[in-house]
């Protein structure tokens, strides 16, 4: 599995600044077991309902938007959570329709299992005629 990189659009006139096309590139760790991948994601401030993760044309895709929780008095606030955006291009040995995801504790881990090997088999030979 390799990280797929966006290239940037280098046509644009004006400088992009605004806040809501920066993200964050979470840190992730990538193991490999006897069934597959395991990819574990970091994504502090992220809860269950705020994470997207998709596959589609061997590409898997990760996105999460942080609520935002303001404080009651609070009369500064510097520190803003920025979305996590983030794309790894699969290999073929991705069983891609058994992916599965679970969230704890702001940590997100995907389990991408192998796709299961062909076993040898034996065809019957039928006598016609």
């Amino acid at each position: 599995m390799k990280e797929n990189t966006i290239p940037a659009n280098t046509e644009q006139k004006v400088p992009d600044t605004r806040e809501e096309s920066r993200t964050m590139v979470p840190p992730v760790d990538i193991f490999e077991t006897e069934n597959g991948l395991v990819v574990v994601a970091d994504l502090p401030g992220v809860e269950q309902g705020q994470v997207e993760v998709d596959v589609d044309k061997n590409v898997l895709t990760l996105k999460a938007k942080p609520a935002q929780k303001l404080t009651e008095g609070l009369s500064l606030n510097e520190f803003r959570l920025l979305p996590y955006f983030r794309q790894f291009q699969l290999s073929d040995t991705v069983d891609q329709e058994n992916i599965r995801a679970e969230m704890k504790y702001g940590v997100l881990t995907i389990h991408l299992p192998k796709v299961a090997e062909k076993q040898p088999r034996k065809i019957a030979v039928t006598v016609t005629g």
